[in-house]
């Protein structure tokens, strides 16, 4: 059986965080602001590292493919071919780039270009999590 936990663990706390920083005021401080933003990014990096983890395992288990690469990307274009991704591969494959930008370093720019996708990441995972909860009695 899949262990769904840690990934759900990860997308709870990252649309937590996500409220959080959008309903922000103005008027705090930049530095809280810019601490916020960091918050989201880093539970988006662990938050996406949970979901092709356990995307490579579903692949394994509950489809049955032998040899599954391991790495994001190549699982991200597995699980496209499997018709298991809700939305589109370039998406996804946008999402993963956003995971290699933001390693390490969240300065001004690179935060602000990090979140504009949120939403959109926040929306296909739980649709991904749902797609996999859902199917083969998993």
């Amino acid at each position: 059986m899949i262990d769904y936990s840690k990934f759900e663990k990860a997308l709870k706390h990252l649309r937590v965080q996500f409220e959080r920083y959008k309903t922000l005021e103005p008027s705090l401080p930049e530095f809280l602001q810019e601490a916020m933003a960091e918050s989201v990014i880093q539970r988006f990096e662990t938050c996406r590292d949970c979901l092709w983890k356990v995307l490579k395992r579903y692949l394994e288990e509950a489809v049955g493919l032998p040899d599954v690469p391991n790495g994001p990307k190549p699982v991200l274009r597995l699980a496209n071919e499997n018709h298991l991704l809700p939305g589109h591969i370039e998406d996804w494959i946008e999402y993963a780039n956003l995971r290699v930008a933001t390693a390490h370093d969240y300065s001004g720019e690179k935060a602000q270009k990090a979140l504009v996708p949120m939403e959109d990441f926040i929306h296909d995972a739980t649709a991904l999590h749902a797609r996999l909860c859902g199917s083969k009695g998993q």
